[in-house]
């Protein structure tokens, strides 16, 4: 997931007073070009574009012929005669829940039943096995589920969780007092569901239960539902019981303040406890038992790679990325729609690489290469740029940089513009400077307790020290400011995100997204005509990995 951004149809507004026309080196960025690339991607046609589907094979088809018609080269795989594949073959475990879930809690005498979807959202199961049978596992509640030696932070202190279910909190325990041990407000890795999957896993724990609440989360209970009830995939392993436990799955607030008081509990008390390095792991005194059955293969889904060969450093890559998939088809919403189209999400970051695509081909050709890469999985967990990074088509120590590009605005130009968490690295300041030569300025990430930067497809090339932010459109809008922007992207978050109602509208006003598109376009082709290497800034975790392959870049 990554940070949301604005998509409700608002009346057109102008360009910037401020910046007149667009700047010499800034291309013109047509929004009916836009508009008709999310048109089609987004259509019941595409089936929501779920990697492994018909929808993929559409997708991945339109996506190239466009590369094609825009005169890029194909920059994917090596084949056996020496020329390169437009795609990049991604291969991915795929998991499904096959039938119905039943899952229940007894607390005492009570028997509490727990539909899929309603109170429990369970994923279908990513350790190779056929069924999933779960009966009458103990709970314990571990506070945040965290174990950080470095902070000198452990939430399960000696607890042996073997066959036990383990229910945790989401986003870190300083997140509501904004003050503590894991960077206040700012979300750091602990903070994510995938790490505390990860943990649990590491533990040896039967399962995990993360409790949803909308705040810390920063989605509501219907994307929980919705992009965890799906089809999941995760990379190929040699043995996935290393980084998943066998059940995982979220519950509903409600359900998890029932438990704790059938077991003489507050809820809130806990939770209190549990901002503290002094808690200790609490027996709900009940049970946890599941049955279900899960189908499982190994699938190959695609990456999509075209680019603008460099004239002078070839081998030097400037990466546009975007992820090209939804979440396909899923549980139906109150209409009975059950394609989750993904317009905004991720149909518009697809049309942004293709018109970049466009503006850089027509422009004179560049020193170093320009990459336009569609990753897959994206909804799975950053899988296709994961696959990617860890297999790249061109040295990572030679990728100068990643501007990723995910959900960007259709509400029209914003005076601002943003990233997904906020990066210590060059290229932020860069992406900054950019904007202040449009008269636009730059707004740090508002949210982020959130956790953006660990939920967009560039983190796995800055992870392993590749410079990379997440651009997007900003919410102070030329039309009714900070009120109409912030208004726009609540009411997508509510009623649009992941859901089947995030589709194609005519009324949206894409001139902003253009403009939007215009400043990413500057920032990659003064790298892409210079000598410069962006670098990690003095405190980032990812300063070390960069500076090792230092003379790789001479």
């Amino acid at each position: 997931m990554k940070r949301l951004l604005l998509a409700t149809a608002l009346i057109a507004a102008p360009m910037l007073a401020s910046t007149g026309s667009w700047a010499a080196d800034a291309p013109k960025i047509d929004p009916a070009k836009l508009s008709q690339h999310i048109k089609v991607l987004s259509s019941d046609e595409f089936e929501g574009r779920g990697p492994a589907t018909e929808g993929e094979k559409k997708t991945v088809a339109y996506v190239v012929d466009q590369m094609k018609a825009i005169g890029l080269e194909p920059a994917g795989d090596l084949q056996t005669d020496g020329k390169r594949a437009w795609t990049q073959d991604v291969p991915l475990a795929k998991f499904e829940i096959n039938g119905p879930v039943s899952a229940h809690i007894m607390a005492g005498a009570d028997h509490v039943m727990l539909a899929q979807g309603e109170q429990i959202a369970i994923r279908a199961a990513m350790t190779n096995v056929d069924k999933v049978s779960i009966k009458d596992a103990p709970l314990v509640f571990a506070g945040y589920g965290v174990t950080a030696p470095e902070r000198n932070w452990d939430d399960f202190k000696g607890l042996d969780v073997k066959g036990k279910i383990v229910v945790v909190l989401i986003n870190d325990p300083d997140f509501e007092t904004g003050k503590g041990d894991f960077g206040g407000k700012a979300m750091t890795y602990y903070g994510r569901w995938t790490y505390k999957y990860e943990e649990a896993a590491r533990r040896g724990a039967a399962g995990l239960l993360i409790v949803h609440e909308t705040a810390p989360a920063s989605y509501g209970w219907a994307t929980v539902k919705n992009s965890n009830t799906n089809t999941m995939f995760d990379i190929v392993r040699k043995d996935p019981s290393k980084s998943h436990p066998a059940l995982e799955g979220w519950i509903q607030r409600d359900v998890a303040v029932d438990l704790f008081k059938k077991a003489g509990l507050d809820f809130e008390t806990l939770k209190k406890q549990a901002q503290t390095r002094d808690f200790k792991p609490v027996d709900l005194k009940a049970t946890f038992s599941a049955d279900y059955a899960v189908k499982h293969e190994v699938i190959v889904s695609k990456n999509i790679a075209g680019r603008v060969k460099g004239t002078k450093y070839p081998d030097e890559t400037i990466i546009y990325s975007g992820h090209w998939d939804h979440l396909g088809v899923g549980l139906p919403d109150a209409k009975g729609d059950k394609i989750y189209n993904g317009a905004v999400d991720n149909a518009d970051g697809i049309a942004a690489l293709l018109e970049l695509g466009r503006a850089f081909k027509a422009a004179p050709a560049p020193q170093r290469s320009v990459m336009f890469l569609a990753v897959t999985a994206e909804e799975k967990g950053l899988l296709g740029s994961e696959y990617y990074a860890a297999n790249p088509l061109f040295p990572l120590a030679k990728t100068v940089a990643d501007l990723n590009i995910d959900a960007l605005s259709a509400a029209g130009p914003a005076k601002d513009v943003t990233t997904s968490g906020d990066g210590k690295v060059d290229l932020q300041d860069m992406l900054v400077a950019k904007a202040k030569e449009e008269g636009r300025y730059f707004t740090p990430d508002p949210v982020p307790q959130a956790g953006h930067f660990y939920r967009s497809d560039h983190f796995p090339f800055a992870k392993r020290g590749v410079p990379a932010i997440s651009v997007g459109s900003g919410s102070d809008l030329v039309k009714g400011g900070k009120e109409a922007g912030e208004k726009a992207e609540a009411d997508y978050n509510a009623n649009r995100y992941h859901q089947p109602a995030d589709e194609w509208s005519a009324d949206w006003d894409l001139s902003g997204q253009a403009m939007d598109i215009g400043l990413f376009y500057k920032v990659g082709a003064d790298l892409a005509n210079s000598r410069t290497w962006p670098e990690w800034q003095a405190g980032s975790e990812f300063k070390d990995l960069r500076d090792k392959t230092k003379a790789d870049r001479k």
